[in-house]
């Protein structure tokens, strides 16, 4: 499902600031887990600078979205206050991935192995669901919106996993480290839902219907859908 890409108009530059945020947070979900991985202050700093940048795209796409939404028709007024909401999440996911960063700048040479290990599928996670919903948005295409409401879900059980770990009676006193281990969890969950945010934006903009809507489509037998492409035709 989904429609041709993008086409330049009026508001093309915006819808290309739009896109560049969008890298820009992937570059960072990436940088944060190469972070963790190996306890790399460079890549650490990398995260601050993509922070900063997303801060930057923001103000630039909300001015122009002042600017431009008078002076354009509806559907394309409709897609502007989309990039507006994108620039808006884009911003707190590299807000979030800011704050993961510098807790584990501080942490990551003295957090387990198991911990590292499921931090680092979660930053995966977010990176692909950064890139598709990035994808769905430029392609307009419903199918990649649902495949990134369906992929929060694991981010969710991993940050269970983890939640469930740390809060297991166990000998002694627990390590400082479990604090912040916790909270950089709950960081890239919460960035994992501001990207479903943006899903489901995609999803309504494209279909112009919710996203309850757009999921009951798509959960409906095959058998159902043949039946229904079928019918169409006809």
């Amino acid at each position: 499902m989904g429609v041709p890409s993008v086409q330049p108009n009026s508001g093309s530059h915006l819808l290309e600031l739009t896109l560049d945020a969008f890298r820009i947070a992937h570059r960072a979900a990436v940088a944060a887990a190469e972070g963790i991985t190996t306890s790399s202050k460079t890549l650490f700093e990398e995260v601050r600078e993509h922070e900063r940048e997303l801060d930057s795209l923001d103000r630039d796409i909300d001015d122009l979205v002042t600017t431009t939404i008078t002076k354009v028709g509806d559907d394309e007024a409709r897609e502007l206050l989309a990039c507006m909401k994108f620039g808006i999440s884009l911003e707190r996911i590299g807000d979030l991935l800011l704050s993961f960063a510098n807790r584990a700048e501080t942490v990551a040479s003295n957090v387990d192995l198991d911990d590292i290990r499921d931090l680092v599928v979660m930053c995966s996670q977010l990176e692909k669901m950064l890139a598709d919903v990035e994808a769905a948005f430029r392609t307009r295409s419903l199918d990649k919106a649902v495949t990134v409401l369906r992929a929060d879900t694991e981010i969710d059980r991993l940050r269970n996993v983890i939640t469930f770990r740390h809060l297991e009676p166990s000998e002694g006193v627990r390590r400082l480290e479990s604090f912040h281990v916790l909270f950089m969890a709950q960081e890239l969950e919460r960035a994992g839902d501001h990207v479903k945010n943006m899903a489901e934006e995609v999803c309504h903009l494209v279909s112009g219907r919710t996203v309850r809507h757009v999921l009951r489509a798509y959960d409906r037998p095959v058998e159902q859908l043949f039946l229904d492409h079928l019918k169409h035709k006809r």
